[in-house]
């Protein structure tokens, strides 16, 4: 029952920040109204919301927080966001590959999610541009037996990690990263974005990372955007593709009906994926 009432409140905070950031507002009396709960209830959700900063209370009720464009956290800030969400997402995103396949991953912390659930697929081939998704490969690459004895794992992934200059989301970036990937081509590039929106697209506030996913989305069959719900809305300095350029968006159940209808007007194939009960988590 815990685990039910946890994810309708990260439903309803869903539903609360995007009505906050479509309408720049709310009143605590309004979404009692809308939401049929308590003014507790709100006023807890309001509470949880502005300590994630993404809404600032005012008096009887919230404001969106306008982060700078270019504002860019570092990897292990976001690495404790929506952690049951990016574990979703990462497994619903896992069933898309098949072995042998040669797949590419972006920076990110729902990408490393997605790498660490990737270790058993056999035969793969990775191009990353990720230096924590490359010490995932790296670290179960190997396999140590009873004697102490290490040895390479059958069908252990290959791995291409590109040059370039770190961000803070330890992702390498560049034109050294650019000239690597630019002669690459794989069958799948999953993709995890600072932001995206309708009118934005896809969007990094690191002006050289949105030219490295440029040539990310360029060498790719096919483009799976990896991204929970709190990423719908948000617009980075550079936009580097547009939705009609994402063949598949993985999200999770946080995201409101109403974002799930726009976001089928533009991207073709969209999953939802459910975060499981914590007694089942891996």
């Amino acid at each position: 029952m815990a685990d039910q009432q946890n994810l309708l409140a990260e439903q309803r905070r869903a539903l609360i920040l995007d009505e906050v950031r479509r309408r720049g507002g709310v009143r605590v009396n309004e979404l009692t109204r809308r939401l049929n709960v308590s003014d507790m209830t709100v006023r807890r959700d309001l509470d949880a919301l502005a300590h994630r900063g993404v809404v600032e209370k005012v008096h009887g009720g919230a404001v969106p927080v306008a982060e700078p464009s270019t504002h860019e956290p570092g990897f292990e800030a976001k690495s404790g966001l929506e952690q049951s969400a990016k574990e979703a997402i990462a497994g619903a995103a896992a069933s898309l590959v098949q072995p042998g396949s040669a797949i590419a991953l972006s920076g990110g912390t729902t990408t490393y999610a997605l790498a660490q659930r990737l270790l058993d697929v056999a035969d793969l081939t990775v191009v990353t541009n990720s230096v924590r998704v490359a010490d995932v490969f790296h670290a179960g690459r190997n396999r140590t037996d009873a004697a102490g004895r290490t040895t390479v794992r059958e069908g252990a992934a290959s791995v291409v990690l590109t040059g370039g200059v770190r961000t803070p989301s330890d992702a390498l970036v560049g034109p050294v990263a650019d000239r690597a990937i630019r002669s690459l081509h794989y069958d799948l590039l999953f993709l995890g974005v600072h932001g995206l929106s309708a009118r934005a697209g896809l969007s990094t506030p690191n002006l050289a990372e949105a030219e490295t996913n440029r040539r990310l989305v360029r060498s790719a069959r096919r483009v799976v955007v990896i991204a929970d719900h709190t990423k719908w809305g948000t617009v980075g300095l550079s936009s580097f593709a547009t939705l009609a350029e994402v063949s598949t968006l993985v999200t999770d159940a946080g995201i409101p009906a109403g974002m799930r209808e726009e976001i089928t007007e533009h991207v073709a194939d969209l999953m939802v994926a459910d975060p499981a009960p914590a007694a089942h988590r891996p």
